[in-house]
């Protein structure tokens, strides 16, 4: 198999003999050509995209010693001559990313001796897995400096391949992989790496490189970075979310992280007087409950029927009131779209077993709870309205009391 990427990875067209067509173990169209310029996955690269005879693209692997063009459609097999067309934009992207973690990962070992154990090329942004347990961020930001100066500097990236006993010459930043059919990619002077990837000729294509940031992974640290286009990309991204903020803030980008501690601060006092607020409402929601009571024939038993209402609030004023009304039961039902909750609990002066209540309507609605003598809760299923349950509850403490 002739590997045009490897020859000219600037070839973005091509035009070759179709050798065979079949399908995988999954049922997926592939062809084998003579020669190919799709890079197949391979070294924490993806794979390149593009049509064949304007059919597209849509994996390409080598497999069982070829390269596969896996295919949205079958081709012609009549065919024998086949054109090949490379989404360039995706490629170019890849050659950039590629060429600038050998960059940025010489540089952090240039410069610290931290090694680079493990890379991932992804859509929107690069990984590598260095073998420290923690990077100290002034040596992240000297490393992006170095990276980016030897950028500048447009040093020429050459690519070269050799035997075992030759790659044994040159100052390589890891250990091959392979023993035979060696690639070297080599910025002069810089770093020497084996490496199956595409690249750019120089490495003033790769245009810059900005570190994102980086977390501790199993005793590693996984830096994620982007290089080329996608810094102006991030960036433009970035200038358009802080010019909104800008914006709904009403304050200049200068002043955007002090605004924001603002608005936080602002959010929680808000938050806190709602909550003092709610509160409030509850007390007086349970001494209205409680009066009425007091003046009803039947102030023993204090009852409420709800709907999408928070547990923790029915929790709380079922407290409340069952403080106020000392000879009083209390029996509150909420009713949800997909399940019935109850919270009862008793004053003082009450005798009826909140626990075996709580039981016997648990078992009306398959549901699961727990308590106390004075005070439980629980919930189940929709085995019957809301209303239904809290009759029912009323009528078993109606019996306790009787």
């Amino acid at each position: 198999m002739n590997k045009i990427y490897y020859r000219d990875p600037y070839i973005q067209s091509f035009k070759t003999e179709l050798q065979h067509q079949g399908t995988d173990g999954q049922g997926r169209i592939f062809v084998v050509l003579k020669e190919t310029a799709f890079y197949p996955t391979g070294g924490g690269q993806p794979h390149d995209l593009g049509t064949l005879n304007g059919i597209k693209v849509l994996d390409v692997e080598e497999a069982e010693g070829e390269i596969r063009h896996y295919l949205e459609r079958e081709m012609d097999g009549s065919v024998l001559e086949v054109s090949g067309e490379i989404e360039w934009e995706r490629r170019f992207d890849h050659m950039q990313q590629h060429a600038g973690q050998h960059i940025l990962s010489a540089a952090l070992e240039e410069l610290y001796g931290y090694k680079t154990v493990s890379f991932h090329l992804g859509k929107d942004l690069l990984t590598i897995d260095l073998d420290i347990a923690s990077l100290p961020e002034q040596h992240a930001e000297e490393a992006e400096k170095l990276a980016n100066t030897i950028i500048l500097e447009n040093r020429p990236i050459v690519t070269k391949w050799v035997t075992a006993e030759e790659a044994a010459h040159f100052p390589l930043r890891k250990q091959l992989s392979v023993n035979e059919d060696i690639r070297l990619v080599i910025i002069p002077e810089y770093d020497y790496n084996g490496c199956g990837g595409t690249h750019p000729s120089s490495t003033g294509q790769v245009g810059s490189i900005k570190i994102l940031g980086w977390e501790r992974q199993k005793k590693k640290i996984r830096l994620q970075f982007i290089c080329g286009s996608r810094v102006l990309k991030q960036f433009q991204q970035r200038y358009r979310i802080t010019k909104e903020l800008s914006q709904l803030l009403n304050a200049p980008e200068q002043d955007l992280l002090m605004a924001g501690k603002r608005l936080i601060n602002n959010g929680k006092d808000l938050e806190k007087e709602l909550e003092e607020a709610k509160a409030a409402l509850l007390v007086y929601e349970a001494k209205e409950m409680a009066s009425d009571a007091a003046i009803a024939e039947n102030g023993k038993l204090i009852s409420g029927y709800y709907q999408e209402r928070s547990i923790q609030e029915l929790q709380k004023l079922a407290r409340l009131i069952a403080g106020q009304s000392e000879s009083a039961a209390v029996i509150l039902v909420n009713e949800t779209v997909e399940k019935l909750q109850f919270v009862c609990a008793r004053g003082t002066l009450s005798e009826i077993n909140m626990k075996d209540l709580s039981a016997a309507l648990l078992n009306k609605i398959n549901g699961k709870g727990g308590g106390n003598p004075h005070f439980a809760q629980g919930g189940g299923e929709k085995l019957m309205s809301g209303e239904e349950l809290l009759e029912q509850a009323l009528e078993l403490a109606g019996q306790k009391i009787n």
